[in-house]
């Protein structure tokens, strides 16, 4: 009878966690994943307190009620200096959109950020972790690697590498998960 239960129960946690799981995925479905966007199992965004170009704090957790677009790069990396006019595009096409965006330098120093962002996306504004902490609890696997948060705080899409973010696929994208969540809220 021990072998049955265990048997049974071993059938029923893993019936249960598949549904979970597939629960965790249904939250904000979308009819296409644009190419290097992944899907990941929900989980709360790690902390995320960041240094503007005045010097003050600009924390994620501002963000919530919206969309945050979480953004780590570096000066030092190529496919970052291609990778960042797109951002930049993608950021003033989707200004007004019910989304966030937080493009953070991970440890170069202010001159390092100035400079590189003066030769690829003059416009573009981003935030610093100066020592690399807050990078550091996201885990990037990599730079340049983005993060979509939904507006509960929870991360749903992961994209590691250079992506064309201005191009259709990633902007339609984009707005159907700010429509989706519209609807539902």
């Amino acid at each position: 009878m021990r072998i049955r239960l265990k048997s049974f129960s071993l059938w029923w946690f893993a019936i249960c966690g598949l549904t979970l799981i597939e629960t965790a995925h249904a939250v904000h479905p979308v009819a296409h994943l644009p190419v290097g966007v992944k899907e990941v199992v929900l989980y709360p965004a790690p902390p995320l307190i960041v240094v503007n170009d005045a010097g003050g704090k600009v924390d994620l957790t501002a963000a919530r009620g919206h969309w945050a677009f979480v953004h780590f790069w570096a000066a030092w990396c190529v496919p970052c200096r291609r990778e960042m006019p797109n951002i930049a595009q993608l950021q003033k096409r989707m200004q007004g959109q019910d989304i966030q965006f937080f493009i953070v330098n991970t440890a170069d120093s202010e001159d390092a950020v100035f400079e590189f962002l003066g030769s690829v996306a003059a416009d573009l504004t981003s935030l610093r972790d100066p020592d690399g902490s807050y990078t550091e609890g996201w885990r990037p696997r990599g730079l340049p690697s983005t993060f979509l948060v939904d507006p509960q705080g929870m991360v749903h899409y992961r994209a590691l590498g250079g992506r064309k973010w201005n191009e259709a696929a990633y902007l339609d994208f984009l707005a159907e998960l700010i429509a989706h969540s519209a609807k539902h809220h």
